[in-house]
């Protein structure tokens, strides 16, 4: 197993914009984890990093390396959906750096993160998990997510269909 790094995790800002864009363009490219299929700029991501505030029930929070300061990953609460009844409810997501995964980066963030939301008003958290994923099945149940069901063949993405797990989380 890799060594654990020096991590910290605080809330993101316009700073990390480029690393949190490098971030996410990996996954754009090389994997069927995320549908979008076309890069971003960090100027197209702004409204993305802007939409989560450092207070609230949408959050943006990013791990750090204490030695070099590169951004290792991410983690966000976000609307789960736009009509007001859907207020109690997130939906939430991780990515980590290509060579930071297996290292603890991700339990970090998202044990920052509910713990953040704790105070919220905030009744559940979905994640929704392009399948196969066992790395993020696994974290997902570790926070005591239970999936729910399964979208199949949902998204196309690299010439193949792919199905996405619901996962749901009681936060209260």
């Amino acid at each position: 197993m890799p060594e654990r790094m020096d991590v910290q995790v605080r809330a993101g800002n316009e700073g990390d914009l480029a690393g949190l864009t490098d971030i996410y363009n990996h996954y754009i490219r090389e994997t069927p984890i995320t549908f979008d299929v076309s890069p971003f700029t960090p100027d197209e991501r702004r409204p993305w990093l802007l939409s989560h505030p450092e207070d609230g029930p949408h959050r943006l929070l990013v791990a750090q390396s204490g030695g070099d300061g590169r951004i290792l990953g991410y983690a966000t609460s976000s609307p789960f959906r736009p009509k007001a009844a859907y207020a109690t409810s997130v939906e939430t997501t991780v990515y980590l750096a290509p060579d930071a995964s297996g290292q603890g980066v991700g339990t970090r963030l998202y044990t920052a993160l509910f713990e953040a939301l704790a105070g919220e008003d905030l009744h559940r958290a979905y994640a929704g998990v392009t399948l196969p994923n066992e790395a993020s099945l696994r974290i997902h149940q570790r926070f005591g997510f239970q999936q729910i069901g399964v979208y199949e063949e949902v998204g196309r993405k690299f010439g193949t269909y792919h199905d996405v797990a619901w996962l749901e989380k009681r936060l209260s």
